[in-house]
């Protein structure tokens, strides 16, 4: 009597799941906001140098954005300018004057924030497997909302920095670990539609109404304030909430996770026997008698054997072209012709049809097929993307592009998506809370380059573009290596990681496996003959 023939007898698609699928979404909109605040504050409007306090007329000069020539010849820098402030929205840019030569300031300072990703997923990914995925959740919130609230009182690099090192602890480890924790809960049968559309509608409201809550107050100190709040409300999640049972039964706290067991079945409205919760601990307690080695697995430990370091070292390459891939895109949404907090918005509703698209595809064509596709197909969109911005005339043709930048946003997002579901199911239950954040730990400490591969636009626009389509090629023929996780029994152990969907090809598919069976027994039928 294993974990899921209980769950299955608790209800694994009942009230409960519904009240956590709730509270999922919410964990989405305070994650959207928290991540999307990074682009939000630090939008530059178009500028012009501003000689107000000069000593000469402006009839008798040239301006340029950061330079001046006089009417002597003479070249000399800005030192104040003039914003076209977008229903006069002050960001960090305009407010401290980072633009020209103190530009880079702000590239320092989101760097930061991933360097912030880096350590907090280390360190909470520990802490989730040391103290469980339910406490270890809210900690991460409410630091990187303690960081957002600090950050709207800086006025220097320094500090800046710093609280960006403090908000980016939380950035990628909030909505890993409570993905992990409805995971667990679900039946696979409902794992991809009950965690996909919530994503899907959550997480798109998030990032739509995040644009207009920024231009409604005004100030990108304001915004930061407004933000942070809602972290507050995942404070009731343990009065709500059980721990992870997978997480319970790798520590040994059986009789804990069969009392979670009886509660779920207690709220779902489902009368289960006392001697199906007996049998239960009683088969995880000579699972772990014959197996001392279960609640001693370390995430270190899926590089010692063959095909578990293969699928780790892969995992974590795709990891990083993703998340350059995510960030990228989204940030990327200035000097196309359109207001950048309208094309945010109205482009962020491309989170709902990538949500959609994995509900219907997934299923069919396969978690590696799935990741496959979009990771290719990603790269196809980004690279014309590329090409047109740099070709086109952004006011004469600003509908074209607003259109492609959403749809590279859309294949950005089906690729993060289907990556953060995939890696879970590959990954072994007795180090997932380690595996998933050390995983995207490395593609987050990469996003550091984000900011310097959208400055090479400066040198070639659509070199950023062409530069991520080739990454994205690179990914889609890495998930070739990978195993297919769609109807199988996931893995528990590392023991069972090392030789779960061993002999399977690299060109399979579930989708294509009934044709390939129809064509193996019609050359035997041929044979035969």
């Amino acid at each position: 009597m294993d974990l899921e023939k209980v769950l299955d007898k608790c209800g694994s698609f009942g009230p409960y799941q519904i009240l956590l699928l709730g509270l999922f979404g919410y964990t989405n909109i305070v994650s959207s906001l928290h991540y999307f605040s990074q682009t939000l504050i630090s939008f530059t409007p178009p500028f012009r140098c501003s000689l107000s306090t000069a000593d000469f007329s402006e009839n008798d000069t040239s301006v340029e954005t950061c330079t001046f020539k006089q009417y002597n010849g003479q070249v000399s820098k800005c030192y104040s300018w003039q914003y076209e402030r977008e229903e006069n929205y002050e960001s960090i840019t305009t407010e401290l004057d980072w633009v020209c030569d103190e530009a880079f300031n702000l590239a320092v300072g989101q760097s930061f924030f991933f360097v912030g990703s880096v350590m907090g997923s280390i360190f909470f990914g520990y802490l989730a497997d040391r103290i469980g995925r339910l406490p270890a959740c809210i900690l991460t919130t409410l630091t990187g909302a303690a960081g957002d609230f600090l950050t709207s009182f800086v006025s220097d690099l320094p500090w800046f920095s710093f609280t960006r090192f403090v908000s980016g602890l939380s950035l990628d480890t909030q909505y890993v670990l409570m993905y992990i924790l409805v995971f667990e809960y679900l039946s696979p049968k409902h794992r991809t539609f009950g965690l996909n559309i919530i994503l899907a509608l959550f997480y798109c409201f998030g990032l739509m109404i995040s644009p207009w809550i920024a231009i409604w107050l005004g100030s990108w100190r304001k915004y930061l304030w407004a933000t942070s709040l809602p972290a507050l409300g995942m404070l009731i999640y343990p009065f709500c909430l059980h721990e992870s049972v997978e997480w319970l039964l790798t520590k040994g706290k059986f009789d804990k996770a069969a009392n979670n067991l009886r509660s779920i079945a207690k709220m779902n409205g489902r009368k289960v026997d006392d001697a199906v919760f007996d049998e239960f601990i009683k088969f995880y307690t000579l699972k772990l008698k014959s197996n001392q080695k279960a609640n001693k697995d370390t995430f270190m430990g899926m590089l010692k054997t063959p095909r578990l370091r293969r699928f780790t070292i892969t995992l974590l390459i795709k990891s990083v072209i993703i998340t350059l891939a995510f960030d990228i895109l989204n940030r990327n949404v200035e000097g196309v012709g359109t207001s950048p907090f309208k094309l945010f918005s109205y482009t962020g509703i491309c989170y709902f049809p990538a949500g959609l698209s994995l509900i219907l595809f997934q299923n069919r064509i396969g978690r590696k097929g799935m990741a496959f596709a979009s990771l290719f197909g990603g790269g196809i969109i980004t690279a014309v993307t590329g090409y047109l911005v740099g070709t086109l005339d952004p006011a004469k043709y600003s509908l074209l592009l607003a259109i492609m930048v959403g749809l590279g946003r859309f294949g950005g997002s089906v690729a993060y998506d289907a990556e953060a579901q995939y890696a879970a199911e590959i990954i072994p239950t007795s180090v997932r809370g380690r595996g998933v954040a050390n995983i995207h730990v490395i593609g987050y400490g990469f996003g550091f380059f984000s900011s310097y591969i959208i400055y090479l636009g400066t040198i070639y626009k659509p070199l950023p573009s062409f530069l991520l389509s080739f990454l994205l090629f690179i990914g889609a023929a890495l998930c070739l290596s990978l195993p297919e996780t769609l109807h199988k029994k996931l893995p528990q152990t590392l023991e069972e990681g090392e030789v779960f969907a061993k002999g399977e090809k690299w060109y399979y598919f579930p989708c294509f496996s009934r044709q390939k069976h129809f064509n193996k027994s019609e050359s035997q039928l041929e044979s035969a003959h």
